[in-house]
């Protein structure tokens, strides 16, 4: 008698869906195909799910393959991070495969099987300009510009004390500094175009904020954000779902509504007014500071060298953001197709400050998928001195890749500001995770250091790597990328610090004063 009234109940309810599909004029596809056409939008719906889990080989997934997942997931949870049995690359022929040339001998390397090896930068952060608070950061590899309100409070707290305990550093995002990013993590205090955390009511930039900010927090350097990776010339935009109360106070902005960051500065508005407002930053606080930017036209970038080379006013450092796409909503052309990739805008880039002589001034940070040893090792032997991480960061406290960051729907918690998905998210644990991704990564870049028979992998040449340029063939990054002799790499006595500092020979024992 059960088994016909749920029957009953399951028919009524198919035929209710089936007349509702006849009369309803949105989906013709529902109109002619009644009940079965549901399956097509939940096919629909769960397509990258399908795709991730059943359909696609090991290699094929983007914007992050399945053994790409694997190592960070592996790495981040100290498992055994290898893999057997040969690769699943079809190293012949894939165009723009990265090959690493080992050397057969070496001079002194540093351990390579200690895990908690340092892997300091090869260049002090405003040391150059002689910024009063210049500093050698502890880490190469750093959390890039995730923002509270993208991600959530949780996984904010996560990674800064992941930061922490991997002595890296924690880039704020443009959103300000919330309390989430106080635990302990140092930090780098993103200014962008709206300036969350240091405006006046108008939305105009605040000095009086900024330095108040400044005082009361662990700020190592400060960047100012021309443009990023996802969304460059577009500006930032934070969906009104994400825009808690909570959120809103932080910025300062209406809770609820869409919060839309302007696409340019208002403080500035060429490259030598950006200069002045850099140098009145840099004397009013005494922090290192430097700009953030996806490559597009290069005239920006040709003047900023011109004008630096006279050596009065300039950054100390440059982010520089691959086109790729990344943590941040964005319309489909904007990450499609607006901007250069991450390889192409940098080495761009580097070759334009390169022609100045101006390289060994200024530390060049690297960031658009460069959380992957291959794509890292590629980066500082193109010129880069640091990287910072972000999508890898967030798959190692449990992001799986369901690309609904933009929907506030994140299941597994970290890039939405649902209570009930947020509580998924365990910062101590993942805290844990992250810093042993960090370190990870670091020991990897050591590994391929080593094998290139070098200390450090700022010390990476780009006649050590070569692309895979065709079937069967394959050319030099110097080659690729049009460098001259001594390009990407650091001059004589920046080689001979970092190589000193990383030195595993022991100090040779100090005789007792007579």
């Amino acid at each position: 008698m059960r088994a016909r009234s749920i029957g009953a109940a399951a028919a009524t309810a198919l035929a209710l869906v089936a007349a509702r599909d006849l009369v309803q004029k949105k989906h013709a596809l529902l109109r002619n195909f009644p009940v079965i056409g549901h399956a097509r939008y939940l096919l629909e719906t769960i397509g990258p799910e399908l795709r991730q889990y059943v359909v696609t080989s090991n290699e094929e997934e983007r914007p992050f393959s399945r053994d790409q997942r694997t190592w960070i997931y592996a790495s981040a949870k100290e498992e055994n991070n290898y893999f057997g049995f040969g690769t699943d690359v079809d190293v012949e022929h894939v165009q723009g495969h990265a090959y690493v040339k080992q050397r057969t001998f070496a001079g002194t390397l540093p351990d390579l099987h200690d895990p908690q090896a340092p892997l300091p930068s090869a260049k002090v952060l405003g040391g150059p300009r002689g910024r009063a608070k210049a500093f050698r950061p502890a880490s190469v590899v750093n959390i890039s510009a995730m923002s509270f309100g993208s991600l959530s409070g949780a996984a904010i707290t996560a990674l800064n004390k992941g930061a922490a305990l991997a002595g890296a550093m924690q880039n704020t995002g443009e959103g300000g500094l919330s309390p989430y990013h106080r635990n302990g993590g140092d930090l780098v205090l993103q200014i962008g175009t709206s300036y969350f955390g240091c405006r006046n009511e108008d939305g105009t930039f605040s000095l009086d904020k900024l330095k108040d900010v400044v005082a009361g927090a662990p700020v190592k350097a400060i960047e100012i954000k021309l443009s990023q990776g996802a969304k460059p010339g577009l500006g930032g935009m934070l969906p009104g779902a994400k825009v808690t109360p909570e959120i809103a106070e932080i910025r300062g902005i209406p809770a609820g509504e869409d919060c839309a960051s302007p696409s340019r500065h208002t403080a500035f508005h060429d490259v030598d007014s950006m200069l002045d407002f850099v140098e009145l930053i840099a004397t009013e606080t005494g922090l290192p500071v430097g700009i953030k930017s996806a490559v597009g036209e290069m005239s920006f970038w040709e003047e900023l060298a011109m004008l630096m080379a006279r050596g009065d006013r300039g950054v100390d450092f440059v982010t520089i953001d691959g086109g790729e796409g990344g943590t941040g909503a964005a319309p489909l052309i904007f990450t499609d197709s607006v901007s250069l990739p991450f390889r192409m805008g940098f080495s761009r880039v580097y070759s334009t400050f390169a022609e100045q002589g101006l390289t060994d001034d200024l530390t060049f940070i690297g960031s658009g998928k460069l959380g992957l040893p291959e794509n890292a090792a590629v980066a500082f032997a193109l010129g880069v001195d640091m990287i910072n991480v972000a999508r890898e960061a967030m798959l190692s406290i449990g992001c799986i890749q369901a690309q609904k960051c933009h929907t506030d729907k994140c299941p597994t918690g970290i890039a939405t500001q649902n209570p009930w998905l947020v509580r998924g998210v365990d910062a101590p644990s993942k805290a844990t995770r992250a810093a042993v991704y960090l370190r990870t990564l670091r020991k990897e870049l050591l590994k391929v250091s080593g094998a290139v028979g070098v200390a450090h992998p700022a010390l990476i040449t780009t006649t050590d790597i070569e692309i895979m340029n065709g079937d069967y063939d394959a050319r030099t990054l110097a080659s690729v990328y049009g460098y001259k002799d001594g390009w990407g790499e650091l001059g004589p006595e920046l080689t001979q610090e970092i190589t000193a500092l990383l030195s595993t020979e022991p100090t040779p024992p100090q005789k007792p004063a007579s």
